[in-house]
């Protein structure tokens, strides 16, 4: 249980030690109409379909549904889920113009083993009677999914738990790449990354693929877990996720990978180093 009145350990320590994201402690559930839910949930799906589109061809294919909205309003929601368009590739995390913005270290650059570069990003996730957010760390090399974990907002804890862990099981990348969004540019989350030596390389505006294998995931996760199952709870889509990524990352046949696992194809670019440390 955590104490506000404790002089020895601060509230983010004992955060820390109880394994809780802070931006959960601090949040306070607002409710959200059936109306308002199904109107997100089905930007979602359009969004998720076609992430080139902004709020004005979201607006206009909505309208021919049905739904009867207004563009402000769309624009609005698609801000409540953290989907902020920047032609012609979508950023889910808002920029923060006091947060520094690191280079973008990839162009033309051959991703030839693993660990060499990691990537991150964050989507909405939708339940039953709310929402939350996902955020996961892959390995270009072999698509593996590394860590992930869930919000329900949009402060940077629980990315920096998602870094933590996956440095923790899996040592450090040479390169980890993100968007220009508040979480990844936070001092919190940068820190991370320069205590472990690690390059920080982040998408420039504009630029279609600098995220693309995340991208994808998100969309998989999505057809594959998500919009079948619609899950209730915070506690069945983390149970639902973890059975889907342990599916996704061990089981399932990747066709980019000549239909290998990500686990198979991570382990095997690792060989080398092991080879070097024996």
């Amino acid at each position: 249980m955590i104490s506000y009145d404790n002089d020895r350990i601060s509230v983010r320590r004992q955060c820390e030690l109880l394994d809780l994201n802070r931006s959960a402690l601090y949040y306070k559930p607002v409710p959200v109409s059936a109306e308002e839910l199904r109107l997100m949930n089905r930007i979602d799906e359009i969004f998720t379909k076609w992430s080139f589109l902004g709020s004005r061809k979201i607006r206009t294919l909505l309208n021919e549904e049905g739904f009867g909205v207004g563009r402000d309003r769309v624009r609005t929601l698609m801000g409540k889920m953290g989907l902020y368009v920047i032609y012609p590739k979508r950023n889910l995390s808002k920029s923060c113009a006091e947060h520094r913005i690191y280079p973008y270290l990839l162009e033309n650059v051959d991703i030839t083993v693993a660990n060499q570069v990691w990537s991150s990003d964050i989507t909405y996730i939708r339940l039953a009677s709310g929402f939350v957010y996902l955020t996961a760390i892959i390995d270009w090399y072999s698509r593996y999914v590394l860590a992930w974990a869930l919000s329900n907002t949009l402060e940077a804890d629980f990315c920096v738990a998602a870094l933590k862990e996956a440095i923790a099981k899996y040592g450090a990348p040479d390169i980890f790449n993100t968007d220009q969004g508040s979480q990844f540019t936070s001092a919190d989350f940068t820190d991370e990354l320069l205590k472990g030596n690690i390059q920080i390389s982040m998408d420039g505006k504009g630029r279609a693929l600098d995220n693309i294998f995340v991208e994808r995931l998100w969309r998989t996760v999505k057809y594959e877990d998500i919009y079948i199952h619609d899950y209730r709870t915070i506690p069945e889509v983390r149970a639902g996720l973890k059975s889907y990524f342990d599916f996704y990352n061990m089981k399932r046949p990747h066709q980019s990978l000549d239909y290998k696992t990500p686990e198979l194809i991570y382990w095997e670019g690792r060989k080398g180093e092991f080879a070097i440390c024996a």
